[in-house]
């Protein structure tokens, strides 16, 4: 297979990787303004679409750049460890998509990437500092989401202490400002790891002479996440709306609030967030804060669960998908 046709073949994996990383986390971003009838599904989904796609071009490629400079050498880049490491990844997706369990596209990702990586050229070709700073960022962030929603659910509720039912309809419109700060930090992290995988495997091929995100995969990157988006993954969408507990619109603005700024304060960072494990841990925050029971803690364990398991995961499919590439480039 020519070069060209292998660089194709890698763009069209990364975008359908996209595509269902936006497809995936569009219950993210619209779960609770759904479930808290602030905005019509149709409705809120495009908002979010639009703001997906607009986001990359507001706020800059400092994930992009971590995720594809500072995690690997980037000697270890090949076509093959890439599509590897997208196939993994679109495959984790589709799983935890079919059983409704929220996961994280960020998480499939680096963990298709260590293990592809690790399987072909070992495990010392790793950048650890690197890869300490993307760990951090995935695992911390959750619990800064889940305490900020805490704190700012205890915030809200004695603000609002004493106030007429009325006060719902603010809620409902203050969430309308808040899906779009949430769709706009979710476009800005999320799609940027599309934009690092793209650019990795056109330094890889020389087709860039150094690392640096041209427009045009800025371009198809935020396009891809944005239609994924508009589609939506209703499955999730029911988890995170209504199964944690009975979302109201002061729940719906809390956690969206709480979530915004986590996340775009680690897109702006360079830091790869989970933008599915930062919104769940900031709605069980949210609702920790009226009170513990109130939350449906078995379904909270799944989530943890599959946040636990992603990367390990991800890395040992990379890990057989790139011996299966190996194999059938011998064939072939």
């Amino acid at each position: 297979m020519s070069t060209t046709a292998l660089v194709g073949a890698l763009i069209g994996t990364a975008v359908l990787f996209d595509f269902l990383n936006g497809f995936n986390d569009s219950s993210n971003v619209v779960a609770t303004v759904i479930s808290s009838r602030a905005m019509s599904p149709r409705m809120a989904l495009t908002l979010s679409a639009v703001a997906n796609f607009c986001a990359p071009f507001l706020f800059g490629v400092a994930v992009a750049t971590t995720i594809g400079h500072d995690i690997v050498d980037p000697a270890t880049i090949t076509i093959g460890v890439i599509l590897a490491a997208l196939s993994s990844a679109i495959i984790w997706n589709l799983v935890t998509w079919f059983f409704g369990i929220p996961s994280s596209s960020s998480h499939a990702l680096i963990g298709g990437i260590l293990g592809a990586v690790s399987v072909d050229f070992g495990v010392s070709t790793i950048k650890m500092a690197g890869l300490e700073k993307v760990l951090v960022a995935l695992f911390l962030s959750p619990f800064l989401g889940l305490m900020l929603g805490y704190l700012f659910m205890k915030l809200v509720l004695f603000l609002a202490r004493g106030a007429s039912p009325r006060i719902n309809w603010l809620f409902k419109r203050l969430q309308i400002v808040t899906s779009l700060a949430l769709a706009l930090s979710h476009g800005t992290n999320d799609a940027q790891k599309t934009m690092g995988i793209i650019t990795m495997g056109l330094v890889a091929t020389g087709h860039l002479s150094y690392f640096i995100v041209p427009k045009w995969v800025i371009l198809i990157s935020a396009l891809a996440i944005s239609l994924g988006t508009a589609f939506g993954g209703w499955r999730i969408i029911r988890t995170l709306g209504g199964k944690i507990y009975r979302i109201r619109p002061i729940h719906g603005f809390t956690s969206q609030a709480s979530s915004a700024f986590v996340i775009l304060m680690a897109a702006l960072l360079g830091g790869p967030v989970s933008t599915t494990h930062v919104v769940s841990s900031a709605i069980m925050g949210v609702g920790s804060a009226e009170r513990l029971s109130k939350v449906r803690w078995g379904v909270a364990s799944n989530i943890f669960t599959a946040w636990i398991i992603t990367i390990p995961a991800t890395a040992l499919m990379a890990a057989l998908f790139s011996k299966l590439l190996a194999l059938m480039g011998q064939i072939l």
